[in-house]
């Protein structure tokens, strides 16, 4: 049997763009980069297309998950924009 939506854990994500404004966004942990940056879209106004996340010298890729990239609840991610 698949996973069940229930079982995947709601976390909160702070993506920092280092203009001052934080951006702080809650998600899923199976959801990927790409889903990310389509919420951080949302609320920003920048297109998706246009952001880069990122920690330290890791830029982060849309198709892979939040779970394989181990970031958790409360994670502080740096947010770039293109």
């Amino acid at each position: 049997m698949g996973k069940s939506k229930q079982e995947t854990k709601m976390i909160e994500v702070v993506l920092n763009d280092r203009l001052g404004k934080k951006v702080r966004v809650k998600c899923n942990e199976d959801d990927t980069i790409g889903d990310l940056k389509k919420l951080v879209a949302a609320q920003t106004g920048t297109r998706a297309d246009k952001i880069r996340i990122q920690k330290w010298y890791n830029i982060y890729k849309d198709h892979i998950t939040l779970k394989d990239y181990e970031i958790h609840d409360g994670m502080g991610l740096e947010l770039y924009y293109s």
